[in-house]
């Protein structure tokens, strides 16, 4: 007990002023598969470390799982604890599959009784949830994609159709197609053209378990695209985010994009 307390002291000691960010994330038991109707299971959780739940389950509310001839599979055993949501697939068709939870929605703030109220929901229900008369009323959409993807023999790219709306990853380099020391190339759109200038942070798993962070952090070029060279193998992290004013809702004056992956990086 004693060591047990010493530990979590140097741990807490250790920890910096600042806490970082809580990172959003899907995790497949594994990325490339073959076999006659094999079956993943997806871990879904929001958490201070990659990858293990120790924060709050991901909300799957836009969960869509695109199967290789385009179609949508359903998601089998979906359940919800105190730290992380799963799920299984069963991979019944050859090909990629692309998994993802996507969100557009409002979150909204006033003022009421001289304290702040906040609110998040749909355009559909913001007339009936949000009060006509909110004081200092402010209005702002949120579009989020949250994926990965896993194939089952060859890969195939038509469940990797990019629908237009906020930010999507074209991948130029196949997703299921990643070794340690290669480089692979994405290309970034945002409402279905090239984003340029886009931050990325990318983060191997296992954070727990190491001091630093060891983040590597790219930007698009003029077409959109960036490159990165694995360093080793292992799951890792793809985060980026965006703020404009091009809302396409009519109740909201700016909008929040971000874009979220986590892909596998195979040994050669």
């Amino acid at each position: 007990m004693k060591r047990i307390a010493l530990l979590a002291l140097c741990l807490t000691a250790a920890l910096p002023f600042s806490a970082p960010a809580h990172k959003a994330w899907l995790q497949p038991s594994q990325t490339v598969i073959a076999g006659s109707n094999p079956w993943i299971t997806v871990d879904a959780a929001v958490s201070n470390d990659l990858f293990y739940f120790n924060h709050v389950p991901l909300r799957t509310d836009g969960l869509t799982i695109t199967a290789p001839d385009g179609s949508t599979a359903d998601a089998q055993n979906l359940a919800s604890g105190k730290y992380r949501t799963v799920f299984d697939v069963e991979l019944t068709q050859q090909g990629t599959y692309r998994i993802a939870v996507v969100n557009n929605g409002l979150f909204g703030s006033w003022e009421e009784n001289g304290k702040p109220k906040r609110w998040r929901g749909t355009a559909a229900s913001f007339a009936s949830e949000v009060p006509k008369d909110a004081r200092n009323l402010q209005i702002s959409q949120s579009v989020s994609r949250i994926e990965t993807f896993v194939t089952n023999g060859s890969p195939n790219e038509t469940a990797l159709k990019t629908s237009g709306e906020g930010l999507e990853l074209v991948p130029v380099t196949h997703p299921n197609d990643l070794f340690a020391g290669e480089q692979a190339t994405f290309r970034m759109l945002k409402d279905g053209k090239p984003a340029a200038g886009l931050e990325f942070e990318i983060t191997r798993g296992g954070t727990r378990y190491r001091n630093a962070q060891d983040e590597i952090k790219v930007a698009t070029d003029s077409n959109g695209e960036f490159r990165v060279t694995w360093p080793e193998a292992g799951m890792y992290w793809l985060e980026t985010s965006a703020q404009d004013d091009q809302t396409s809702l009519p109740q909201a004056r700016q909008r929040r994009l971000s874009y979220v992956a986590t892909l596998e990086v195979l040994p050669q």
